[in-house]
């Protein structure tokens, strides 16, 4: 199998059910990702998001259009103030489960999977996002947070 990287472009943050959401959408097609996965995604997001907890009400998620009929949102959101709550959907992929091959048709597979290869890259930027803006300073700074992105580019590394 011959890997290839994908295409990663960083929408900017929307609120929804009361979260400040941070976005990376993934995918091969230099066309990004169709309008109707994007809104269908985003309509089972607040499905996805943790119950406050005095946290900031801050998430970040990763919407990956596969090169098949798949699409996946990965939901990561801050919790107990430096931990990350995880819950994820998928449409358009049997082998998760999904009912059909509709990539607007998303489902919440209970699976124990937390991203795949091109889906992990935010994660550490996050954390570290997360580290500097919110737990370093002496008084946490959400708006700084949520500007300081992964820049757009590819999944892969960066020289």
């Amino acid at each position: 199998m011959s890997f290839t990287e994908k295409l990663l472009t960083v929408p900017p943050p929307i609120e929804i059910a009361g979260r400040h959401i941070k976005r990376y959408h993934v995918t091969a097609d230099p066309a990004g990702i169709a309008p109707d996965v994007e809104k269908a995604a985003y309509e089972i997001l607040p499905g996805l998001l943790p119950e406050p907890d005095g946290t900031p009400p801050a998430t970040f998620v990763v919407l990956h259009r596969g090169a098949d009929s798949g699409a996946y949102l990965n939901a990561y959101s801050w919790v107990w103030d430096n931990v990350l709550h995880f819950r994820g959907a998928a449409a358009g992929q049997p082998a998760l489960h999904c009912p059909d091959l509709d990539p607007t048709h998303f489902v919440t597979p209970e699976l124990p999977w937390i991203g795949c290869v091109w889906e992990l890259p935010p994660i550490l930027q996050e954390r570290n996002a997360w580290v500097q803006h919110l737990l370093t300073p002496e008084v946490p700074d959400l708006d700084a947070y949520l500007t300081d992105s992964l820049p757009a580019g590819t999944t892969g590394a960066r020289s």
